[in-house]
């Protein structure tokens, strides 16, 4: 709900201040004073494309200002939120201002955002309905959901179930389209799968096992080398030829057992002695050590090379096609299991989902037929409930209708598309709204369908601009009581030149306009008792003191008062 909206520099208004509030206000003037600018103020906080041609004369720029109360925790709030901005408790704060260069500046909850924020906002907020061609139900998907609410819980229930069905439905056909559009693919997956798996199981890799080959070939390529070295290392370590030369262990071992007989004489041999001994020792150890390495070097080496080299081969080429590694090639052989079961499971899946997709697909037909019973029942109720509020809003002759036609696929909301026509004269065509009447006639119009949807619709705020216009008597009178009916649920803010609407109002402003001869400037000024009165008189007979027309207004006043009592 919109509280206040400040103005200035806007057309023929300097600067002005609407207080509005709940229930229903009515804005009245003089012809040119500038009611419309606030409509257009208004648009401005929604979003609205900018005019520069809509400053004032001698202005550098245009100011509109609103505050507005919300829900802390709803979605605009959460959007205002989203854009920067916030709320001060359940109040935001929004401005939009517009340079005589065209530039142009939109601020959100107290920072700077762009103006397709406000639009967004705003259709969150405000319905306008004016003399132009805004429309709020203008689009088929607008005018089903109306429909919808109109149609109350047991509709609710019945599209619960609907989506339910059709999202398992369409869950399952997207599916079962995939795997059917796929299954030459996938078939000549599961045999790439198999080749692969049989080469792996048959060259049985193990972990690790190319690594130790490696080392292997190392040592066998150079197997004869190995070999001399090791042999003249234990040559000279302990030397079996017999050719009397001496060895490491016999020229330690001669060395020891020199000390150790001198060792008696001097007690600082004795670990000089030990220590000989212990070397001794390490080298008959380490001269062992390389005669069983002798030992063990294969005298065919040559033949093992082979061998080996073929193994590695062999794991190459699975890890050249699985790898890059060893293990990676080993881990696509238990990968592959799974995915081969998956793949071989397909016809069965494809048989499974054929059955559930098309028993889905009755059901939803089923649902869908339902929801085109409730709709069309409806939309009876709707067309006749509007087609009253019409006949009493001086269009007795109008006639509202609302069409549900099945259309060949399924949508999220069923298969129908809902058409809301007006036929505005007997024996004229059902034409969409917005195409079979005036601009004057098309805000009656959605006067009444908004009187009809109030208990079920979201908006918080209405603005109806000229919705009298071509209208007087008696029917002004109605005009009024259904606003002030679809005040009970929602703000309301009217436009209007007739006293018989403006005395249902709760809140009376009155745009003023003052004249020193060269420049016009208007103001807003909120009327109540005597003043409220001079003005709907003013509105009745063009004087604001004229006794008739006073009187008048005393009455309908009275008759306003009686009927929202009542």
């Amino acid at each position: 709900m919109i509280e206040e909206i400040s103005i200035r520099d806007l057309g023929v208004i300097g600067e002005a201040t609407l207080p509005l509030g709940p229930g229903f206000t009515a804005l009245t003037g003089e012809t040119g004073a500038g009611k419309t600018m606030v409509v257009t103020a208004l648009g401005l906080l929604l979003g609205e494309r900018a005019d520069s041609g809509a400053i004032r004369q001698g202005s550098a720029q245009a100011w509109v200002e609103g505050r507005w109360t919300v829900d802390p925790q709803g979605p605009v709030a959460e959007r205002v939120r989203d854009a920067g901005g916030d709320l001060d408790g359940d109040e935001l704060m929004t401005s939009r201002s517009v340079s005589a260069e065209g530039r142009g500046r939109a601020t959100v909850g107290g920072r700077s955002a762009p103006v397709s924020v406000l639009t967004e906002l705003g259709e969150q907020l405000v319905v306008v309905h004016g003399q132009s061609d805004q429309v709020r139900l203008r689009s088929a998907a607008a005018q089903r959901e109306a429909v919808d609410r109109f149609a109350g819980g047991a509709l609710v229930e019945a599209l619960q179930s609907y989506q339910h069905a059709y999202r398992r439905w369409r869950a399952n056909q997207a599916e079962l389209d995939e795997l059917v559009a796929d299954q030459d693919r996938r078939a000549r997956e599961a045999e790439e799968l198999r080749i692969a798996m049989a080469e792996i199981e048959t060259i049985a890799p193990q972990e690790g096992e190319d690594v130790e080959l490696a080392s292997r070939a190392e040592r066998l390529t150079n197997v004869e080398e190995l070999r001399i070295a090791a042999a003249q290392a234990h040559e000279s370590i302990s030397s079996e030829s017999g050719e009397g030369l001496p060895d490491a262990v016999g020229l330690v071992e001669s060395a020891r057992r020199q000390l150790e007989r001198a060792a008696d004489h001097d007690a600082e041999l004795a670990p000089i002695v030990e220590a000989l001994g212990n070397a001794s020792y390490l080298l008959s150890d380490a001269a062992t050590q390389l005669a069983s390495y002798l030992a063990s070097l294969d005298e065919d080496a040559s033949r093992e090379l082979e061998i080996v080299q073929d193994r590695r081969a062999e794991l190459g080429t699975l890890i050249r096609k699985y790898g890059p590694t060893l293990s990676d090639a080993i881990d696509h052989l238990e990968a592959g299991s799974t995915r081969l079961l998956e793949l071989d499971s397909d016809t069965e899946r494809i048989d499974q989902l054929r059955s559930d997709a098309e028993a889905d697909e009755r059901l939803v037909a089923e649902l869908a037929g339902r929801l085109t019973e409730l709709r069309r029942g409806a939309g009876e109720r709707l067309a006749t409930a509007v087609s009253e509020e019409l006949s009493a809003l001086a269009m007795a002759d109008a006639r509202l209708a609302v069409e549900v036609t099945e259309t060949e696929g399924y949508g999220s909301s069923g298969r129908d598309q809902v058409a809301i026509l007006l036929r505005p004269h007997a024996g004229a065509d059902a034409r969409p709204l917005g195409r079979g009447a005036s601009g004057g006639e098309l805000s009656r119009v959605m006067l009444a369908i908004e009187v009809v949807l109030a208990g079920t619709d979201p908006v918080p705020t209405f603005v109806f601009d000229e919705v009298d216009a071509g209208v007087g008597g008696a029917a002004a009178i109605e005009i009024g009581r259904r606003l002030a009916a679809l005040a009970q649920t929602a703000q309301v803010i009217v436009v209007t030149h007739l006293a018989q609407v403006a005395a249902f109002a709760t809140n009376h402003l009155a745009v003023v306009k003052d004249s020193d001869g060269a420049v016009t400037a208007s103001s807003v000024r909120q009327l109540a008792g005597e003043e409220r009165i001079e003005e709907m008189a003013r509105l009745l007979s063009g004087l604001p003191d004229s006794e008739s027309g006073l009187a008048h207004a005393r009455e309908l006043i009275t008759i306003a008062r009686s009927t929202m009592v009542g």
